[in-house]
């Protein structure tokens, strides 16, 4: 009885085992992304495989390479969008990472084309930076391009949500694409809640 008792239970381990090992298996997706905007053509890639992963951005023209830039990401890729948007006739690269864990917590990698020679850096501000921007920010962003605008929105908070359940409004921040000193910058246009 004994003998089968820890048969049973070792079959079970062994099936427990593999069901994770397959399970993080499945997750272990390497990205890889091609855009074409404005004749320019933008290569995303990540191994997509931990918490921190290595992310790889390529530029090019028929002309050739405005060049590649590594970064590195905090959790996984998972989209790419291109846009022009404050419409310069070159385009960026907006690509949008999610964090391991339940707070899903996003972050952004961009790079906009200087006159399609080179690349630079666009900044996303934090939003610990404004006090009333970040009240009730738990994480689960979504991040979206369109009509000259870069978006993040979220859920809101209250006091006593889990994170899985906010009952807060949605919080939406608009930004425009600026000149910075050292590259480029999305500074704050609007902010709707609904």
């Amino acid at each position: 009885m004994n003998g089968e008792i820890f048969a049973i239970r070792l079959r079970l381990l062994i099936t427990a085992t593999l069901a994770a090992a397959f399970s993080s298996m499945a997750q272990a997706e390497p990205f890889f992304a091609q855009r074409v905007l404005q004749e320019v053509t933008f290569q995303v890639e990540s191994p997509n495989d931990s918490s921190i992963n290595q992310v790889l951005v390529r530029a090019s023209t028929a002309e050739g390479s405005l060049g590649e830039h590594q970064a590195e990401a905090d959790g996984t890729i998972t989209n790419v969008e291109i846009d022009d948007l404050n419409a310069d006739g070159f385009p960026e690269i907006y690509v949008y990472v999610t964090s391991a864990g339940s707070g899903s917590y996003g972050s952004l990698i961009a790079f906009a084309s200087n006159g399609n020679k080179s690349l630079s850096l666009i900044f996303l501000p934090s939003l610990d930076d404004k006090a009333e921007l970040s009240q009730g920010y738990m994480g689960h962003d979504e991040f979206a391009v369109g009509e000259g605008t870069f978006m993040r929105r979220f859920p809101i908070y209250l006091e006593g949500d889990t994170n899985a359940a906010p009952t807060g409004v949605t919080r939406q921040i608009q930004y425009k694409l600026e000149p910075g000193e050292a590259g480029w910058i999305l500074r704050q246009d609007r902010v709707v809640e609904f």
